[in-house]
Formats: structure tokens, C-alpha cells, sequence
């Protein structure tokens, strides 16, 4: 670290006068998790901020990491505090697994109980009854699984682009059938015509 007495020019190329970016912008996220975490705010006001905090990390994989990715394989500039790219990512794994963990300590322990207080609950198909579980397969067979595209993973269908900001299954498929049983790797895109939730 260098010493600067006043009177001094400071070299603006000097790494030690800069903030990383990447993990300065984890510091803002871990902020949106403090919002969520403030019982002070509303409770709808909350599980909105669970959601932007995971939005964020999205979009933070897509660009930030990603530019990281391509320093490493010396595609783009090293950035101004001179932190190596690959050190960079080592720390941001190192910052970000607490807040993940916090995360689902907050939505699973917190915020969803309260939810129920108030009348609104996720509820998960095996919980549901014998009515509603047939509902469901019905919707399954009339409605989704039309619109489902498995794709095999293989040596002439290479990994497919898959979109951004998407829902994706992966999954191993077993052939029990043949006397050498075949592992093979499958995607699933879940197409964005489908809600999330079915009430």
C-alpha cells in the first residue's frame, strides 16, 4: 500500500485507490437481504426482496461472473483494483454461499410461516389431498405436458442453448431393457407459457 503525503499527484492506474466491482456489487445484495430480514417491512414487502435478491444473482451470473470467466480465459481486461479473476471468484464463492444459506433460513423459516398466518400457502404436491393430486395429474396430462421438449444429450446432440433466466430439469435416463443398461443425460426446458404456481 503506498503512502501519500499531501501535496502528492496520485497516479489514477494505482489498483489500491479502487473497489472491486464485482464484489462491491455483492455487498449491495447482501444489503437487499437485510431489507428482507427487517421485520419493520411489510410482509409482502419482504418476500419482494427475497425475489429481487435472487433476480440480482441472476443477473450477476449472467454478466459479472460470466466477464470473469472470460478474464481467466484472457478474453477481456483485468479490472482496475488489479484483483486477479481468478481470485476474484474464489472470494465471490466465498461471500455468497453464507448469503444463499441466509436466504433459505429467511423465505423457509420466516417469511413463508408468516405467509401461512395470513392465509397464503405453497402447498407441495405430496402434501395434498387424493381430490386435488387427481386435479393435477389431469392438468399435467392436458396442459403441460403437451408444451414439454425432452432433449438427449449425446455425442451428436451436443448441450442446447438454453435461455436465459429459464427453468431447466436435467436428468439421467436408464434403459432397464437392454441387457447393458444405457446411462444417457436429458434437458427439459420448462416453456415460459407455464405459471409457476397453480392455485
Amino acid at each position: 500500500m503506498r503512502s501519500h503525503k499531501q501535496g502528492t499527484k496520485i497516479d489514477l492506474s494505482w489498483p489500491e485507490l479502487y473497489i472491486n466491482r464485482e464484489l462491491s456489487w455483492l455487498e449491495f445484495n447482501a444489503r437487499v437481504l437485510e431489507e428482507a430480514a427487517d421485520k419493520t417491512h411489510p410482509l409482502l414487502e419482504r418476500l419482494k426482496f427475497l425475489t429481487i435478491f435472487t433476480s440480482n444473482l441472476d443477473e450477476f451470473f449472467m454478466i459479472r461472473v460470466s466477464g470473469l470467466k472470460e478474464q481467466v480465459a484472457g478474453l477481456m481486461e483485468i479490472s482496475s483494483d488489479d484483483m486477479p479473476p481468478e481470485e476474484q471468484l474464489v472470494e465471490i464463492r466465498k461471500r455468497l454461499l453464507p448469503m444463499l444459506t441466509r436466504h433459505e433460513q429467511l423465505l423457509m423459516d420466516d417469511v413463508l410461516p408468516a405467509l401461512e398466518e395470513e392465509n397464503i400457502e405453497i402447498h407441495p404436491f405430496e402434501k395434498l389431498s387424493y381430490r386435488d393430486k387427481s386435479f393435477f395429474q389431469d392438468y399435467f396430462e392436458s396442459d403441460i405436458l403437451p408444451v414439454l421438449t425432452p432433449l438427449a444429450l449425446d455425442l451428436a446432440h451436443p448441450f442446447p442453448r438454453l435461455l436465459n433466466r429459464s427453468l431447466n430439469i436435467i436428468f439421467v435416463l436408464h434403459d432397464d431393457f437392454k441387457e447393458e443398461q444405457e446411462t444417457r443425460i436429458a434437458v427439459m426446458q420448462l416453456p415460459v407459457v407455464l405459471p409457476r404456481l397453480v392455485r
